[in-house]
């Protein structure tokens, strides 16, 4: 399944879940627990079914037959040994008159039972909801498409849930701060590469860092443990987003250790100073922390000196815990409010003491709308004890507050082609040559993927065109004269005047297709290559016969709606008269294979849509690197990035905020005529002039009068 038909799956699951919440009185929150629970319990059974039947493969043949499968071979299998009254088949195929709700949370128990370290994680509260909606969820997760599916992907349709249900402000604390947007995880992800070792969140939510993190391990060795190679820690505030972070890890197969905590109060794990990795989207700008409690005071993740910052907030205490949990190699990424990149008086002190240190590493400067519940920026921190020796005295600064991908109005994300750039760019400062050249490379390979992807669709699309073209809508052979009553099956038979114009609203479509055979005929093929002005033609070879097909669609669909409306029309004359039971049949058959065709081809639009988008910004992303490293190696990029030291840190206040230093870049339109439009502005201000000089006379002239 490629990410597209991913993509495709996770909205029609969604809209479909959706859709039955908003026909019921439960609110986003109330709703969000149990669904997600479903989707547990589905991913378990797949996972049981796949590890089913190589545990079963794998047992020897002994002296009285194959033992049993245990408990530990499914573990070893990455999967659960479920009851069977856990099993979602037994629930889809539990009789109407059995409570579908008791059975729900007896399959929640049971599992809960079985795997201690889940006590008290799963939903048990399907009694809250209405028998007739969790029978349509059942189905909903039970289609084949969803039975057919892989782990991995299930845990992003569980992750696009968490997502979706984050931007309805489902449950989070102060709206969706239990789930960090997957651009900003992925940008964190893809700079410290966590690739083994101790890994901490002490703000963890639902523990997306920890599943991304599991994404990049198995992205660079697909036959990777991810359990033999990280151990994670995790400490969260909230109870439910602690249940959250448990079931996320669950459903992804990763082992780690959920602490329900508060970590201005308490080091749970006790990890100071042994971990490889940090990452973390603490929350902004938390007031009224009790900085007289003695464990404040005495905090071992604090600086001795000056650690307990002054402000009414807590950013410098959660920038200190970061620092001070990693070891000697560590590295930490971690989401701050803008603010704390300049904030003056204890704050700055702590900034210089840290920037001292030489573990600052980059600071990338993001804006507005990432967040699906609020609109400020943020920046995204990076920390290093580790650094190469040439950037002791270094820090990348990177503003990328006008590199995003628009979503929606209200939210913007990273690509995957920018998030690429934003790791060449940080690869090359730590001294990778080869960097950019090979992100080059990899623009290449995903813009070769998805070039293959799009042909295919346009020349499947062409062939559903081509289909419609052929077919009539009803076969002459099967229409009855309504007046005479008699069969078209003889060739020379000629219908009565009223037959013969049903049968031409029938058969002849108000459209004529022959304008567009040619293109209709001609397929598209995609060959490797590794040129970008290869590609840059493709781009434009794509968007000529898709909008071609796109207009072929859109009249194909009136002409649709206007035979549906004739075919109603039809249909009230056919219940006039008693010999027309056959024609009646046949326009019902009409209106029915109209809409399914018009479905099909709407299904088709849409995903080419998203695959040409997502083309166009590859392209556009690697453009941008081409321009601004036409030498395939490091350079500072005014209004991009800048290697700054710690003389122009301390010349600027110790001001950590990239905007600062990298400037702002001049974008030249080549499209744009500016001498004209210059030209056009001075007529316009000679004009203004002109009428002012004509206003002052007349004022004038009144004063003397």
């Amino acid at each position: 399944m490629n990410q597209q038909e991913i993509k495709q799956l996770e909205t029609e699951l969604w809209d479909s879940a959706n859709s039955l919440r908003a026909n019921s009185k439960l609110t986003a929150a109330e709703y969000k627990d149990p669904v997600l629970g479903l989707i547990l319990l589905r991913y378990a059974q797949n996972r049981y079914d796949q590890a089913k039947v190589k545990i079963e493969g794998s047992i020897p043949e002994g002296p009285r037959g194959k033992r049993a499968a245990t408990k530990d071979d499914f573990l070893a299998a990455g999967a659960m040994m479920l009851p069977e009254k856990s099993q979602f088949d037994y629930l889809a195929n539990l009789p109407e008159q059995e409570p579908l709700d008791e059975a729900i949370n007896e399959a929640m128990k049971l599992i809960e039972e079985a795997y201690p370290d889940l006590a008290g994680v799963l939903p048990r509260n399907y009694q809250e909801l209405d028998t007739d909606l969790l029978r349509e969820l059942i189905r909903v997760f039970n289609k084949d498409a969803v039975k057919s599916i892989s782990g991995d992907v299930f845990g992003r349709i569980y992750e696009f849930f968490l997502m979706k249900f984050s931007m309805d402000g489902a449950g989070a604390q102060e709206g969706g701060e239990f789930f960090t947007p997957p651009s900003l995880v992925q940008l964190i992800v893809n700079m410290i590469k966590p690739d083994h070792g101790v890994i901490h969140d002490p703000a963890c939510g639902s523990a997306g860092m920890f599943v991304q993190t599991g994404h990049f391990i198995q992205e660079q060795d697909k036959d990777a443990s991810v359990n033999q190679k990280i151990t994670c820690y995790g400490t969260e505030l909230k109870s439910n987003n602690t249940r959250l972070a448990k079931m996320n890890l669950a459903i992804h197969g990763i082992e780690g250790k959920i602490i329900e905590s508060n970590s201005f109060y308490s080091d749970p794990h006790a990890l100071v100073g042994q971990c490889d990795f940090v990452m973390a989207n603490p929350p902004f700008n938390v007031s009224k922390i009790d900085k007289n409690k003695d464990y404040v005071k005495t905090d071992a993740r604090l600086f001795a000196d000056i650690g307990i910052p002054k402000a009414d907030n807590g950013n410098y205490m959660w920038i200190q815990y970061f620092y001070h949990y990693l070891n000697n190699q560590g590295r930490a990424g971690f989401v701050m409010a803008s603010s704390a990149t300049d904030a003056g008086n204890s704050e700055k002190d702590i900034r210089q003491k840290l920037v001292e240190t030489g573990a600052v590493d980059c600071i990338v400067a993001v804006g507005n709308n990432f967040f699906y519940t609020r609109s400020l920026p943020c920046h995204v921190w990076f920390l290093d004890k580790g650094k190469i020796i040439a950037n002791q005295d270094k820090i990348l600064m990177m503003d990328a507050r006008n590199t995003f991908r628009v979503v929606t109005n209200t939210i913007n994300d990273f690509s995957p082609g920018q998030l690429t750039n934003f790791n060449a760019i940080m690869e090359s400062y730590r001294g990778d040559e080869s960097a950019i050249k090979t992100a080059q490379t990899i623009h290449s390979k995903e813009a070769l993927k998805l070039a293959k992807e799009i042909a295919k669709e346009i020349n499947s699309l062409r062939k559903d065109c081509k289909a419609i073209i052929a077919a009539p809508y009803i076969p002459r052979s099967d229409l009855k004269c309504i007046e005479c009553s008699k069969n078209t099956k003889n060739i020379d038979f000629k219908l009565c005047k009223k037959c013969q114009q049903t049968f031409d609203k029938l058969t002849k479509p108000n459209f004529d297709f022959s304008a567009i055979a040619t293109e209709l005929e001609e397929l598209i093929t995609v060959e490797d290559s590794t040129d970008f002005e290869v590609y840059q033609q493709l781009n434009e070879r794509f968007s000529q016969p898709v909008e071609q097909l796109f207009t072929l669609l859109e009249q194909y669909q009136t002409s649709s709606d206007k035979a549906l409306a004739d075919f109603k029309a039809l249909d009230k004359d056919a219940k006039a008269s008693n010999n027309n039971k056959q024609l009646k049949m046949q326009l019902d058959a009409n209106s029915k294979l109209l809409k399914t065709i018009t479905s099909a081809l709407s299904t088709h639009k849409a995903l080419l849509n998203q695959e040409i988008a997502d083309y166009k910004q590859r392209i556009k992303d690697w453009r941008s690197l081409r321009s601004n490293f036409p030498e395939n190696k490091y350079q500072d990029v005014e209004g991009l990035c800048k290697i700054i030291d710690r003389k122009e840190l301390a010349e600027n206040e110790y001001s950590l905020s990239p905007g600062r230093y990298v400037g702002v870049p001049v974008v030249v339109d080549t499209e744009f005529d500016y001498l004209q439009r210059f030209s056009e502005i001075q007529g316009r201000l000679k004009l203004l002039n002109d009428e002012s000089t004509i206003l002052m006379n007349g004022i004038q002239a009144v004063k003397l009068c």
